[in-house]
């Protein structure tokens, strides 16, 4: 591994420290006040689009990409 690719890899490392990612399953009315939380935190930095569990389950599913300070 070069220098210069050394480098990169920890800088990566660096920034993926910076941030939490997770996937979310709930309703959709816990999944909105959690974003309404992350968000008025200013800790959210990405919310994906819900999608639904699928059969006959009623929960939906949202990964999430917040700040860790």
């Amino acid at each position: 591994m070069s220098t210069r690719e050394r480098a990169s890899a920890r800088a990566n490392n660096q920034r993926a420290a910076h941030y939490t990612e997770l996937w979310i399953v709930g309703s959709p009315q816990d999944i909105a006040a959690l974003l309404h939380i992350a968000s008025a935190s200013g800790r959210l930095v990405f919310a994906s689009a819900p999608t639904p569990m699928g059969g006959d389950d009623t929960r939906h599913r949202r990964y999430l990409r917040l700040r860790n300070r």
